[in-house]
């Protein structure tokens, strides 16, 4: 629990630290030009590809241009050019021309009433303004439109100019309306946005299509705001933000020489290339896109634009309220804070560098489906100050859990790799608090095993040949009892102390340990046929099992650590790798251990034991081995003895000693049998058998 703690208080101060950077970086403004370009990444990837088909470009293009030039009209254009275009245009419900008639027409006056006329008589067009913040002198006649547009409504101005610069005065007159199309760009040069309302000296100028959307009561102004359809028409700073099209020509196109033949057909009574009547209803946009004839306006989606096409998208996305609504800055902090704290949680509980890039590069692909899936929605939500949040979140903790706790991870994983399997030092490093000092009561399957006459055979070879000796065998039980998922406890001269079932409990703990004791018998069986070869001496092991609960833990001292299991479980499995010597067994487990391995190996039960130190008796068994490996002498052995054991059990010694005889005619090395039948003839001179007399009572360890 204390490292639980310790850990909690490492997430918490490393997940704001990494906030505070993120939220000073966001405050600061340094990482905008990347969520710029973020959004742009997703517009262009998100948005449709066309917009509103009852939206018309009528445009200036170079095939216009050079049509007109033919017939001896050249660039600019005398303004009566443009009687005719909006005279067949007048079908349609607003016609806004995106070019400026400051100045008189160098064509003379003629050329502008000319203009003017056709303007009043279709009672459609808008024409455009700008905004200045040189102080220009306005015509009386001006403030009469300017009274006629502006907005008389309290509403914030997304920018604020000095002064406008309007229309001819012939013109003023005449127009349905206007507005203003100076538009600034983001820091980089890229139209994302556009403000709906400035401010230009006393008056409240609409954009370019607002005073259209005004006048239709399609967007309306309530306490302060702008309104579409009943709902609040949400800006960031004043702007509305633009959803693009991402289609080369996402609205209709229609060069202007068109409608001039058009007009000029209709005018003989031939079939015209356009009928009047495919305008009505319409929404038309006039304006220049041959190259040279306007300034480049990049977009989020194209490096190429004009003024018309974002006049166009901003009209699209009012009527369709397809606009991205900004969610309030509360949602990225909250977010930022969120993933900073995740990152930071994860990294201080998992070292694995793999396991954390894994993390890392799903929550950061999780942020941008989430971002993606709320563009697509409709709403913008900053992507790159969470996204840097997180990633400053993963440093941190990465780094700081190297420094810090990776130095302990790096000895663990040193000391523990060479006495147990990979996954079980896997989950101590997910979990070190189990490696620390003091223990936990787990239930465990101890194993102990022990070459008998050891010390024997040392006396009998030279030192270096006893070593050798010893390394090959401990060597190959090592690995066998690792690769069976056991701890190697420890080494004690000739003797080798494993567990199962702490750290990681597999649920196989018993049949793992059962396993891996066959395992090394017939390793065993494998190292004496090369020691014969080489003239020495067969040797052979003890091995004893037992499972209950134990204390295991790191039970060393503060200077140095042991990762090792105490109790009666471990004492019982070390007596029973003793008490193999009775039975002339090699390997010796409890019932207890049993009762999990089902039918998956072959046993001989040997009766009841009390050992030294433990008043209480257990049923023990000889292991022989796996299921697959019994053959019929064994199976007789088995069937024989078992015979035996139920008759002792019964008291009649006689007939136990009959069947024990018998085993041993044919297996004379049945030490078992042997065992049990001097037993009963003992048995036979004691007057009364008292209680307990069934129970094998061993006095010495």
């Amino acid at each position: 629990m204390r490292g639980t703690g310790k850990k909690t208080r490492k997430t918490i101060i490393l997940a704001l630290v990494s906030f505070g950077i993120a939220l000073l970086l966001m405050l600061s403004g340094a990482l905008d030009v990347f969520e710029l370009k973020a959004y742009d990444l997703f517009s262009r990837n998100l948005n449709p590809e066309s917009g509103d088909k009852n939206i018309v470009i009528v445009e200036i293009d170079q095939q216009s241009i050079d049509a007109l030039s033919k017939q001896g009209i050249r660039w600019p254009w005398p303004r009566q050019i443009y009687a005719p275009i909006i005279e067949y245009l007048k079908e349609a419900d607003a016609v806004f021309m995106d070019m400026f008639f400051l100045e008189p027409s160098s064509y003379g006056v003629e050329d502008d009433s000319i203009l003017a006329a056709a303007v009043k008589k279709a009672s459609n067009v808008y024409l455009a303004f700008s905004l200045t913040n040189n102080k220009t002198h306005m015509p009386k006649t001006a403030d009469k439109l300017l009274e006629r547009i502006s907005i008389k409504e309290k509403i914030p101005a997304g920018l604020t100019y000095k002064s406008i610069n309007m229309p001819l005065k012939a013109l003023m007159s005449s127009i349905m309306g206007g507005g203003n199309v100076t538009i600034p760009p983001d820091a980089d040069g890229v139209y994302r946005s556009v403000p709906l309302v400035f401010r230009a000296g006393d008056y409240t100028i609409p954009h370019f299509v607002m005073n259209y959307l005004l006048q239709k009561g399609i967007v309306r102004i309530r306490d302060g705001n702008l309104y579409l359809h009943g709902s609040r028409i949400h800006l960031l700073d004043g702007k509305l933000l633009l959803r693009y099209y991402t289609g080369d020509r996402a609205f209709m196109r229609i060069p202007a020489i068109n409608i001039l033949s058009s007009y000029n057909a209709a005018m003989e009574s031939k079939k015209p290339l356009i009928n009047r009547d495919f305008f009505r209803g319409k929404v038309v946009f006039i304006g220049p896109t041959a190259a040279g004839l306007y300034d480049l306006k990049p977009t989020a989606v194209s490096a190429i634009s004009t003024g018309v096409v974002i006049h166009a998208t901003t009209l699209d996305n009012l009527i369709k309220g397809s606009f991205l609504r900004p969610a309030p800055p509360i949602f990225t902090v909250i977010l930022m804070l969120l993933l900073s704290s995740l990152a930071c949680y994860f990294v201080i509980r998992h070292f694995s560098v793999l396991i954390n890039l894994s993390f890392f590069t799903g929550c950061l692909v999780f942020v941008m489906v989430f971002y993606a899936a709320l563009f697509k929605g409709g709403i913008y939500l900053n992507f790159i100050y969470p996204a840097t949040s997180l990633v400053i979140g993963f440093m941190f903790a990465f780094a700081y859990s190297y420094a810090t706790e990776g130095r302990e991870r790096r000895f663990v994983r040193r000391a523990f790799s060479q006495y147990m399997d990979t996954r079980i030092v896997n989950h101590i490093l997910s979990n070190p608090e189990f490696i620390k000092p003091g223990g936990q009561k787990r239930k465990i399957t101890v194993f102990f095993t022990d070459i008998a006459g050891f010390t024997t055979l040392a006396e009998s070879l030279p030192p270096e040949q006893t070593a050798r000796i010893l390394h090959t065998i401990l060597n190959s039980f090592t690995e066998i009892i690792i690769g069976n998922g056991g701890i190697i406890d420890k080494y004690i001269g000739d003797a080798i102390m494993a567990f199962w079932g702490a750290p990681l409990k597999t649920g196989r703990d018993e049949i793992n340990a059962c396993r891996a004791s066959i395992q090394c018998s017939n390793a065993l069986d494998e190292i004496n046929r090369s020691f014969r070869k080489d003239g020495l001496n067969e040797i052979n092991i003890r091995i004893g099992i037992h499972t209950g609960e134990a204390i295991v833990g790191n039970l060393g001292s503060d200077r140095l650590f042991d990762f090792t299991a105490i109790g009666d479980t471990v004492n019982l499995a070390s007596r029973l790798e003793g008490a193999n010597k009775i039975f002339k067994t090699r390997i010796m487990v409890t019932e207890e251990t049993l009762k999990n391995t089902g039918q998956a190996f072959l046993t001989r039960e040997l009766g009841l034991i009390e050992v030294k130190g433990k008043a209480k008796s257990v049923r023990i068994f000889e292991l022989i081995s796996g299921r697959p490996d019994t053959d019929p002498k064994t199976n007789e052995i088995i069937t024989l003895f078992h015979e035996g054991l139920e008759l002792f059990r019964e008291q009649r010694l006689d007939d136990a000693i009959t069947v024990f005889d018998k085993l041993l005619q044919r297996f004379p090395d049945d030490g078992a049998a042997k065992f049990y039948r001097d037993r009963c003839k003992s048995l036979h001179q004691e007057m009364e058998l008292t209680d307990g007399w069934d129970i094998i009572k061993m006095t010495s360890k």
